[in-house]
This record gives C-alpha cells, structure tokens and sequence, in this order.
C-alpha cells in the first residue's frame, strides 16, 4: 500500500516537474517582443556607433605631430585601457620540470612566475650549438578550443596525457598543416617559447573548458576591476622579458608570431612591448566599422578575447598594431577568411602602410592577402620563416 502511495506521489510530481520544463522551453523559444534593442549579437545601433568613433588618438589624428613623443602618448592610452595589471612578483622562480632531447634541439617544460598570484606552465625550445641564438615568442590561437594551448605551438613533450599529445596532433593538423610551428623554427636555429593564456591549457576551468564559460568569467574579472584579455597581452609582454634574460638568447633579436588569436597577440605584442624587434601576424587584422556591423552575416568576433575597455574611442586595431612602427612586421590574411574579410583587411593594411611610410618605413612593414582561408599552412610558416632570417 505505501509503495503504491509512494509511485503515486511521485508520478504526480513528474507530471509537475514535466509541465514546467515544457512550459519553460516554450517560453524560451516563442517569448518575443514586437519592440527590440538588440540583434545579431549587437545593438541596432551599431551603425550609429561606428560613425561616432574618430579614434582621436591615431597617427595623424593625434595632434602630437612627433612620432616618438606620440608613441608613448598612445601606447600610455592603450595601458590605461587594459586596467589593472597583475601585480609583478620579485622574480620568475623558472623551474624546469622535464626536458627531453629531439633532433637539433633540447625541449623542455617550464613553470614561471608571472605574477604574484599565479604560476604559468610554458614550453621553450633551445638549439644545439652555441648561443645567444634569436628567440621567438610563439602566441597560441583561441579558435574556440582551450583544451590546449602551449601545445599548439610546440609538440607537446612526453610527459603529458596522451589525451593531450592526440589533440594537439589533430589540432595542428587541422590548422597548421600538421607542423608544430615552434618545432619547425628550433630546427632553424631558434630559441622558441610558448606559454598558456589565461583559460587555456593548464590555466583553464577545473570543469574543464567550455567556450560558452568564457565570456562569463571575462565579465566576472572585471568586476575586480581586471580584464582578461589585457591579463593574457600583459603575461606575453612579461614572457618576452623572461626571454630577453635567458643566456641562450641573444635580446637584440627576439621576435615574435602567431596564427588568429596567436595574430592579435602578435602585433599587440610588438606594439606595447620595445624587446619585439620583429612579429609576423597571421590572420588577425581588421577594422573596427568592417567587424562591428551588420555587413556579414557574423557578429561575434572573439568577445572577451581581444577586448579592452573603451580603447576603441581611441585607437582602432591598425593605429594600434602601428605602434611597432619602424620595426619589422609581416602581417598575411586569407582572402577565404569567413572571420575576417577582405574589405576590412584591405583598409587596415592601407592606414597601417601610411603610418610606415610616414616614417620613411614603409619596406619594413609587408601585408600579404593570400587564397587561404583561417588558418597557417605551410607556405605561410615558410614564409615567417624567411621573414625572421632577414629581420633577426
């Protein structure tokens, strides 16, 4: 009797538990409004948005007219906009925690002190023979995937998963032609290294990495008063310094590279940071009215992952990129690039020449748009290859 009492129970209370979920999925599929503020990702009035922004602190719209005084006047504009930085800690406490031998070259894992509050796995590639050698500073994509990032960079070494090893190989596979970048440049002399951003790799969620996560905990880092993209540009700009001070480098020439995200971190690398001699930006570089409107049918354009606060009233991407201005960069897109298209590519790549050329550098900056679509093949890594032998 009280187990048919109890099935009773129960039964009614999935019915009740069912009803509501049905109602609630309803609601979510067929509740709309006639009157909206917001679609596609962004506010209907985004074209009056991007008609407002004059970038006023861009070369030539500046009225600093002296290009170095300038510089530091943007690139000051630039850190205010990325908040607080983490705090500095009284040194990198480097410890090595494996390394293994491959042809031409030593591999090893590190772990460093970036901050006072928290350490970072990294990999780093030291040539056989004699140093100081040129170093790179090797910058992971995004790609939606933060399973890994060191390792898309570098083979991972033997002594992680092999879960770990069999992604990374079929993430390199599917984006950079099944060479590991950072492999590819220590063979050619090189010293490489190549770090987790915040989110990825071993500094990604203990629930392990979901995108949708993402934005979520962006947004909840500014509530400190902190921003997570500027935190991932502020470790890259403390990992080139690390790896100025190694004794295998030579840091009259460290450059520096990266594919999408590994693009922007690139040119924003060498843009903030005087150690950067050279970078080469793989399919990451736009204008702002090309990325932010309603002309392609995406409007979701990395988020959280490239965003600083209120530095678009100042400066779009180019004028920021040509801050690097008149060291060496090398910046190629895809003609078949669905995240960044053409237009936009075309007239960045303009400002940034004029910037160049401005300074009697217009050799020194080469922009490339090649029949590819989002990704790093082979020739692209041949040619950042050749890039660096001329500039390093």
């Amino acid at each position: 009797m009280r187990r048919r009492l109890f099935l009773a129970v129960k039964g009614r209370r999935l019915f009740v538990v069912g009803f509501w979920l049905f109602a609630f999925s309803f609601c979510a599929v067929a509740q709309k409004r006639t009157k909206y503020e917001f679609k596609r990702n962004l506010p209907v009035y985004a074209d009056s948005l991007l008609k407002d922004l004059t970038f006023p602190m861009a070369w030539g719209n500046s009225p600093i007219t002296d290009f170095d005084e300038w510089r530091r006047a943007a690139r000051q504009r630039v850190f205010d906009c990325m908040l607080t930085p983490p705090p500095a800690s009284d040194g990198y406490d480097v410890k090595v925690l494996f390394e293994e031998r491959r042809d031409g070259y030593t591999a090893r894992k590190l772990e460093l002190r970036l901050s006072r509050y928290y350490t970072v796995p990294a990999y780093v590639l030291i040539p056989d023979g004699e140093g100081p050698f040129p170093a790179v500073n090797l910058l992971h994509d995004h790609g939606g995937h933060l399973f890994i990032g060191k390792e898309k960079m570098i083979r991972p070494l033997a002594c992680e998963d092999s879960t770990v090893i069999k992604d990374a190989d079929e993430w390199v596979r599917s984006l950079y032609e099944s060479q590991f970048l950072g492999d590819y440049l220590a063979r050619h002399g090189y010293v490489v290294f190549s770090a987790d951003a915040p989110m990825w790799g071993e500094r990604g969620q203990q629930e392990g990495p979901r995108r949708d996560r993402y934005d979520m905990i962006a947004g909840n880092m500014m509530m400190y008063g902190i921003d997570l993209s500027a935190y991932m540009t502020y470790d890259d700009l403390s990992g080139t310094e690390l790896l100025a001070q190694m004794p295998e480098v030579d840091a009259r020439r460290i450059g520096c590279a990266g594919c999408s995200m590994g693009g922007y971190r690139a040119w924003m690398l060498a843009a903030l940071s005087d150690r950067i001699k050279a970078g080469a930006a793989i399919c990451w570089m736009t204008t702002t009215d090309e990325q932010m409107s309603f002309k392609y049918s995406r409007t979701e354009n990395g988020g959280f992952a490239n965003c600083f606060p209120g530095l678009r009233r100042w400066l779009d991407h180019p004028h920021v990129a040509s801050l690097a201005c008149p060291r060496a960069m090398l910046f190629i897109n895809g003609s078949q690039d669905k995240l960044f298209h053409v237009p936009g590519v075309e007239k960045a790549f303009a400002m940034m020449h004029d910037v160049w050329r401005s300074q009697g550098a217009d050799d020194r900056l080469e922009t490339e748009i090649w029949d590819m679509p989002h990704s790093c093949p082979l020739r692209a890594q041949e040619r950042i290859l050749q890039f660096f032998g001329r500039n390093l």
